[in-house]
């Protein structure tokens, strides 16, 4: 009997797969349990509805990401950072992170970036940074950031 799985069941497979098992088992394990309908017309419409959706779905985001990694790849942030010593010409005084430079964009250029995203080690020391930013798995944006002495 031809069966399309509700949940994950071990030894038959995953979630929303079609397998063939036995009326037996289907009858006095699957079906009472909730884990698997057997494989109707309607129930396979469904399925191929929630790929295609799933699908697009994935097309939009990767969409808005290429978007976004392109705004970003116009963009300059600028950081000032105070300096530590007497005389304000010595060391950064900290470092600039992640959180930093979201923070920074948002606010310069009113575009949301979740910190964890942004790939960089902490900046301490002045000067132009190009800080890599992972949008999508393949899609990689870049901020150009300049620490200047506040």
């Amino acid at each position: 009997m031809k069966v399309v799985l509700l949940k994950d069941v071990k030894g038959q497979g995953k979630k929303d797969e079609i397998v063939n098992v036995s009326d037996g088992y289907a009858r006095n394990f699957l079906f009472p349990k909730g884990l698997a309908a057997e494989a109707t017309n309607t129930v396979l419409n469904d399925i191929k509805n929630k790929e295609a959706s799933k699908a697009h779905k994935i097309e939009v985001d990767k969409a808005a990401a290429r978007a976004v990694a392109a705004k970003l790849d116009e963009v300059k942030v600028s950081l000032k950072v105070k300096s530590g010593g007497k005389d304000g010409g010595g060391k950064m005084y900290g470092s600039v992170t992640a959180k930093d430079i979201a923070e920074a964009l948002a606010a310069q250029h009113k575009i949301d970036v979740d910190r964890r995203k942004i790939v960089m080690e902490p900046i301490k020391a002045y000067g132009a940074y190009t800080v890599d930013v992972k949008l999508y798995p393949e899609i990689v944006g870049k901020i150009h950031v300049s620490v200047t002495e506040a």
